[in-house]
């Protein structure tokens, strides 16, 4: 676990004005620790507060959701998935001990208690472990810049195949950043049987003022929604 002195905090703000008689707003603070020389699954990632904001904005389907996140890393989505109702487990590669506990870290800072209203478990893409048999049922399989390195893309979408197999009216939701137009997943869809659908979220953020521009800077973010074939 990091300590102050080596550590930065990111506040992230999630809001929602509306108007029933008068203006009222929702909010949450979610707050992320990031070492100050952070490696990859120590750092959030553009693609995190995009998919955090789309949870937020569909916060009113989440309560008593049974949510996966894989790769989670700091946690961003996952914390506010938490935040907002669901039942929520935390999977980071069984193979990184140190990101597990950091994934930890960013829950505790956010007062989410391990084991009560949160779950942090080691899934490592691709290899069918034990403890995938002791998820239970999930509605929602979670996941922002898992695309990153090539070569992982087809244990990424076998993992998330199995588990659709699973669980047949689940979705994968995930964000990822484009790199290269070299770069696709379209026939790994195609093999295991999976469809794909990206939501439009050029409007995303704007019911509490946010420019989408200001969350993905100069990166080109996508937003996907993965589900079993026909």
């Amino acid at each position: 676990m990091s300590d102050g002195s080596t550590e930065k905090l990111k506040k992230f703000v999630f809001s929602s004005k509306y108007n029933v008689g008068e203006a009222q707003e929702e909010k949450l603070e979610v707050v992320i620790p990031e070492p100050l020389q952070a490696s990859y699954s120590f750092t959030t990632w553009s693609s995190a507060p995009v998919l955090a904001w789309f949870l937020w904005e569909n916060r009113h389907e989440l309560p008593g959701k049974r949510v996966l996140e894989l790769g989670a890393g700091t946690a961003l989505p996952g914390i506010v998935a938490a935040k907002c109702g669901a039942t929520v487990t935390l999977s980071e590669s069984a193979t990184l001990p140190k990101s597990l506990s950091h994934t930890k870290h960013s829950c505790q800072l956010n007062n989410l208690i391990i084991n009560q209203h949160v779950r942090v478990i080691g899934l490592t893409w691709g290899l069918f472990l034990s403890n995938l048999d002791t998820l239970g049922c999930i509605d929602l399989i979670l996941g922002s810049d898992c695309f990153f390195e090539p070569a992982s893309f087809e244990d990424i979408l076998v993992t998330v195949a199995y588990l659709l197999e699973l669980n047949v009216e689940a979705k994968f939701i995930c964000t990822y950043e484009e790199r290269s137009s070299d770069w696709s997943i379209e026939h790994l869809l195609a093999k295991w049987d999976l469809r794909c659908q990206v939501h439009d979220i050029s409007n995303l953020g704007t019911c509490a003022g946010v420019d989408i521009h200001d969350l993905i800077g100069g990166h080109s973010i996508h937003l996907l929604e993965i589900s079993r074939g026909s």
